[in-house]
């Protein structure tokens, strides 16, 4: 196994738990305290106001049904590397409204191995995902024009550009079932295969 899709060992796990995330309102929680005992996929997502292609990703992450995530035992979070501030802008652009955090520090992204960074897209020949609907220079238009301009508040608080994030599965208890760490800038797992590992029976997304 890759190092992209090795599991975190139990050190790694430890170290994790402890690190803190902040939600909107500015309160700091455990990520240990947020997995919990329920069977949890997380989206680790690079900047706040990156493009259209991660936006559309976040969304269909959006439209799972609660009563599909149920059924499974199972909850959705997103986690950023922005300030807490920007998290309501991007649950906004996103009509994501299920649990989100910010990691402004990365300790959380590095503790669980996603210390890569990088602007490169899906290099040639390389599958591009359902999620990336528009080219390099649209998603750099969209990112200017629907964040930056509208939210320019937020500039500086988007979080590291070039932080690759990724999708992990955990528990119930303090363990990691999956692990895929981003090594380019349109590489996150599709939602629906994300959802099958997770045991969440999908009709469509």
């Amino acid at each position: 196994m890759s190092l992209r899709d090795a599991l975190p060992d139990a050190s790694a796990l430890e170290h994790a738990s402890a690190c803190e995330l902040v939600d909107a309102t500015g309160n700091k929680v455990s990520f240990g305290s947020i997995i919990g005992s329920q069977k949890t996929v997380v989206v680790f997502v690079r900047h706040f106001f990156c493009g259209v292609g991660l936006i559309i990703q976040v969304e269909q992450l959006a439209a799972v049904p609660q009563a599909a995530l149920d059924a499974a035992g199972t909850k959705i979070v997103v986690i950023g590397c922005g300030e807490h501030q920007a998290l309501s802008h991007y649950k906004e652009a996103t009509s994501y409204n299920g649990l989100i955090y910010a990691n402004p520090d990365r300790k959380l992204y590095h503790a669980l191995g996603m210390d890569k960074e990088t602007y490169k897209v899906a290099p040639a020949g390389e599958q591009t995902p359902s999620y990336i609907t528009r080219g390099y220079y649209a998603n750099v238009w969209y990112s200017i024009s629907n964040a930056i301009l509208k939210a320019p508040s937020l500039i500086g608080k988007q979080g590291n550009p070039g932080q690759l994030g990724g999708d992990f599965i955990f528990g119930p208890g303090n363990e990691c079932t999956l692990a895929h760490r981003m090594q380019h800038a349109q590489d996150h797992i599709e939602v629906a295969d994300l959802m099958k590992a997770a045991g969440v029976t999908l009709l469509d997304v």
